[in-house]
């Protein structure tokens, strides 16, 4: 008998083969009968979770900056969620999840949205389009709020948003293509990547990486002039608390239904957030004796980062390992940027990128082909622990090639922008050195994150003082700079040469 016998139930109705692009006509036909309510529900739910993650990174970026340039990693991070979502909506979702799409690219058949209505979305069949559009959007705009932290303290605003349309349409929409999208190559090889090792933070991280490159250092960078601790370690834990809610939308909303694949990866999400803020922590306290705040948010997002990928592949006890694993191997990457050479300033390749390839590594291990089909339906041959041991070579190819393609075709943008800021000046990459000793905040926003910044305006320049622009710095530097300890953007001594 069924469990349904007896009970004011209303089957699913099968979505028909031969309906058209949109799924039907809504004046004639109800298009709802073809989903469940709670499925629909959750993945809005999640849409919403994943937005709250992009003021979160703003906060956390802006808590690791200098108190002159903290409005500014805000102000970024929200006009990405602006500029990336028209972008999505103009051809960006169109290119990464049209129905027929090649295996590195979509085409334009859903331009503007076009027939983006009531049929089943080509990557999560129990939802519509429309739907798996708009969640997806937001996968696409914090991608891009990550990335564009590499700017902190001497990146200009215009040629970052314009760095924005273009990076989302030549970087991110074939990555999410070929690994998503059921047509793509990554996919079609065998590479599991349940939400967004390779595009979202291998992408991101790569491409911050480069744009630090092509930036440039900051002014005293090596210097005692760029020893400080992070301005404001509640900005910090605020933009952790946001990213930490957040991610449970990011993750369990990733299984595209309210089945037991999400509560899994609710499960795994939590408890790798815990262990890699624990393990980041015990490994601060081992060097410096302190239980470092900083350090425990840091430890957080990378236990966040390493599962993303795996969350909805392993079973719950591998999060303990993913935790250890990406809090230890992402503390250590922050002392990269000394070996590389580049002003990384908030290490966002140390946490995203070395992260996001630790998350894709031990995904190869520990995906259990058991755990992937809690929906009922995702059958895959598993990790190692399934004994498919080629798994370790398809997760290695998607991470090298996102990480190559994401870092090259970043500078190759830059690169072009750069050349454009030659002969006009509104591409011009950097602000001058008399900009960057103001900050950010003052000479491309003209507004402050805390209102006592403006005390140094009141403050009268001696007439004998021939460079004002000098003097106004010097006065900044000493009123809001000279009471910060020697510390990197995470919180560690910086014994950069």
């Amino acid at each position: 008998m069924s469990a349904t016998t007896g009970l004011p139930y209303v089957p699913l109705q099968a979505f028909p083969t031969d309906a058209p692009a949109t799924g039907g006509d809504s004046l004639t036909q109800d298009l709802n009968v073809y989903y469940k309510a709670g499925d629909i529900s959750w993945i809005l739910t999640s849409t919403a979770l994943v937005l709250l993650m992009i003021p979160g990174v703003g906060f956390f970026y802006s808590g690791l900056a200098r108190r002159k340039s903290a409005l500014s990693l805000i102000w970024l991070s929200i006009m990405a969620t602006a500029v990336v979502s028209f972008q999505w909506f103009f051809w960006g979702y169109s290119l990464s999840f049209s129905h027929s799409a090649g295996k590195y690219i979509g085409d334009l058949t859903n331009f503007g949205f076009k027939d983006v209505l009531g049929a089943p979305s080509v990557a999560a069949t129990a939802i519509p389009d429309l739907l798996f559009a708009i969640y997806q959007g937001m996968f696409a705009a914090i991608t891009v709020a990550l990335a564009v932290g590499a700017v902190a303290e001497r990146g200009r605003m215009l040629p970052c948003v314009i760095y924005m349309f273009v990076w989302s349409t030549i970087i991110y929409d074939p990555i999410a293509c070929w690994t998503w999208n059921p047509n793509g190559w990554g996919a079609s090889m065998g590479s599991i990547d349940f939400a967004g090792g390779t595009p979202v933070h291998i992408a991101s991280g790569c491409a911050a990486l480069a744009y630090s490159y092509m930036l440039g250092k900051r002014r005293g960078h090596g210097t005692q002039e760029l020893n400080y601790r992070p301005h404001n370690v509640t900005h910090i834990v605020i933009g952790t608390v946001f990213l930490w809610v957040g991610w449970f939308g990011f993750n369990a909303g990733s299984a595209g239904a309210a089945n037991l694949r999400a509560v899994m990866a609710a499960v795994v999400t939590n408890l790798a957030a815990c262990v890699g803020g624990i393990t980041w922590c015990l490994i601060d306290y081992r060097l410096e004796k302190k239980w470092s705040t900083v350090g425990f948010c840091s430890g957080v997002i990378a236990g966040l980062v390493a599962i993303t990928p795996g969350s909805g592949f392993v079973p719950a006890w591998a999060a303990v390992v993913f935790g250890i694993v990406g809090g230890a191997f992402c503390n250590y990457a922050t002392k990269l940027k000394y070996f590389l050479r580049a002003d990384d300033a908030l290490d966002i390749f140390a946490v995203h990128g070395v992260g996001g390839f630790v998350g894709n590594i031990l995904t190869a291990f520990f995906a259990a082909d058991y755990i992937a089909h809690l929906d009922g339906t995702t059958e895959i041959d598993g990790g190692w622990i399934n004994h498919h041991w080629v798994q370790l070579g398809y997760q290695l190819a998607d991470s090298i090639a996102g990480a190559a393609y994401s870092f090259g075709g970043t500078c190759i943008i830059l690169g072009a922008l750069g050349f454009l800021g030659n002969y006009v000046s509104i591409f011009r990459l950097r602000v001058s050195e008399e900009e960057e000793v103001l900050g950010i905040d003052d000479c491309e926003i003209g507004e402050f994150a805390y209102d006592y910044v403006e005390v140094s305006r009141e403050a009268k320049v001696p007439e004998d003082i021939s460079d004002t622009a000098s003097h106004h710095s010097m006065m900044r530097t000493a009123s809001h700079e000279g009471h910060e300890k020697t510390h990197d953007s995470m919180g560690f001594e910086n014994h950069s040469s």
